[in-house]
């Protein structure tokens, strides 16, 4: 007897050998045939879908719960416009927090005050706590002077530190307890379940640019057995956390996570240790990304992540250990460095299956894309970026590079698969309303950021579904919808194929279901 059958369905499977169907049926978490195979199966329960449309949960193949999570808590400075708005919320939040101990606050971006705040400026409301307000984009923060004066000198700024500088001043504070952190997984994850996300590969644990504390591991555990955890989760890990190992010569793996463990570990089950994540660059809203030639209005070209060994060392060597690389590249020099050292890589060990990917891809130059697809390397972009900072990020690249941003057709004419993502919190992390720019390329304000680079809407589909679970070595078991897959679905009040590009994001999540929810 089946678990479950959901009939009078628009079926989308995302199986080019079987593309639609009308009704599934589930047993034990698993899809075990469609249509014909099913219909005349004893169900114990039947679901009549109404003609509402089903696919392929969908999977956020980059994104950082902990920080989401942590952020939907803390006091925002946003939408502030003016300095001194800023300086208010701060010293509202400075009077409302507990004596003593750190304030952090979020929502901190410099573009609509016209300049970066001061530490001087933030000790005016401190009341001589220790204040940190972190940048929207993740790179940067805005620190008081006491902070400030707790760096080394030689990182010391004015007040806003990027990159390596923010990661010294989030060392200084005391780290999340175990419970703290669970919690804050959960909330996001169950804001990704509502938006139809039933798995994620969280993008980084252990890093010290974005590091919550030394359990952050041990935390994604604690919140999958406390049953907070109502998605599927890959843990990438920061190349930070890995340590020089002696091993033997032909196991060429020099350095290595405690115990040898790399991408694989708990393979199948709901939390499972997923790519290397390496930093190469920073952030565009930071202006830290790294680019070949100045951002527009100014000198500055962005800036390399400063490391204690050579960044391509770093990926070579994490090749030669056997692990799925996530190097993280926005500019279009990071990219650069990025390819180069993939290359040499591969030349020294050849590894055709690794399934390398780049995360972001955020501006790729046309004679990069040839050396992408040589590689097979994946690109993993956030649509939401140009539709939420697009305008932005356009201005600052100029008409011929603003053309390259964030590509879509570009990679897929080329061969390379597109792994759809959110970046969660930096940007808005619903993919229904990421696919619509992927096909419109158009921002909220309305403006057209490269054209040339629109997709069709089953090709954006796929970025969610079939090829995001190929990015994540999930396709045995998710990403389509076909017998023996796990019974991740997403059901939908419209067919997103059938409705205006303009409206994908407006479409209805109905209901998310994972496999074995409600004991099906």
């Amino acid at each position: 007897m089946l678990c479950a059958r959901f009939s009078n369905a628009n079926v989308i499977t995302m199986d080019p050998t079987r593309p639609t169907a009308r009704e599934l049926g589930i047993w034990r978490g698993r899809i075990v045939g469609l249509d014909e195979e099913v219909s005349g199966l004893p169900a114990r329960r039947v679901v009549d879908l109404d003609g509402a449309t089903v696919l392929p949960g969908f999977i956020d193949s980059h994104t950082h719960l902990t920080w989401a999570g942590l952020k939907a808590r803390a006091v925002s400075v946003a939408p502030c416009a003016r300095i001194e708005e800023v300086l208010a919320a701060v010293s509202r939040a400075v009077a409302a927090a507990p004596p003593g101990g750190w304030v952090d606050l979020a929502g901190y971006d410099q573009r609509p005050l016209g300049r970066h705040l001061t530490a001087r400026e933030l000790d005016g409301v401190s009341e001589g706590r220790r204040v940190l307000i972190g940048h929207v984009s993740g790179h940067g923060c805005a620190v008081n002077s006491a902070v400030m004066e707790a760096l080394p000198a030689a990182i010391r700024t004015e007040g806003f530190l990027a990159e390596e500088a923010m990661g010294a001043a989030r060392a200084l504070r005391p780290p999340y307890t175990l419970a703290e952190l669970a919690r804050a997984i959960g909330t996001a994850a169950t804001q990704c379940r509502a938006e139809g996300v039933t798995a994620c590969a969280e993008a980084g644990i252990g890093s010290t640019l974005f590091a919550h504390g030394p359990l952050e591991g041990a935390a994604h555990q604690l919140a999958l057995e406390s049953g907070r955890l109502p998605i599927r989760l890959r843990l990438m890990v920061s190349a930070d956390t890995l340590r020089p190992v002696a091993a033997a010569p032909e196991d060429t793996t020099p350095y290595a996570l405690g115990l040898g463990l790399r991408t694989g570990f708990g393979e199948g089950g709901e939390l499972s240790l997923g790519a290397l994540k390496i930093f190469t660059d920073g952030g565009m809203m930071a202006r830290t990304a790294a680019l070949t030639s100045p951002y527009v209005g100014s000198e500055d070209s962005g800036q390399l992540q400063h490391t204690d060994r050579p960044l391509d060392e770093t990926i070579i060597d994490g090749h030669l250990a056997g692990w799925q690389l996530a190097v993280h590249a926005i500019g279009d020099r990071a990219v650069d460095v990025a390819l180069d050292a993939l290359e040499r890589a591969q030349r020294l060990l050849p590894r055709p299956t690794a399934r390398h990917r780049i995360e972001h891809a955020g501006l790729v130059r046309p004679d990069q894309l040839p050396r992408f697809a040589a590689l097979g390397a994946t690109a993993v972009v956030q649509p939401s970026f140009l539709r939420y900072f697009g305008d932005d990020y356009a201005d600052i690249m100029g008409p011929e590079r603003a053309e390259w941003l964030y590509r879509g057709r570009g990679f897929l004419d080329h061969g390379v698969r597109i792994a759809g993502s959110s970046d969660r919190p930096v940007a808005d992390g619903a993919p229904l309303r990421a696919i619509q720019f992927m096909v419109e390329r158009a921002s909220r304000s309305g403006r057209i950021i490269g054209p040339a680079e629109g997709i069709t809407v089953e090709e954006a589909l796929r970025a969610y579904t079939a090829d995001a679970a190929y990015a994540c070595h999930w396709e045995e078991s998710a990403g389509t919808i076909a017998p023996g897959k796990r019974a991740d679905l997403v059901v939908l009040g419209d067919d997103p194929r059938r409705v205006a590009p303009s409206r994908i994001g407006e479409i209805e999540v109905i209901r998310t279901h994972a496999a074995g929810d409600d004991g099906i």
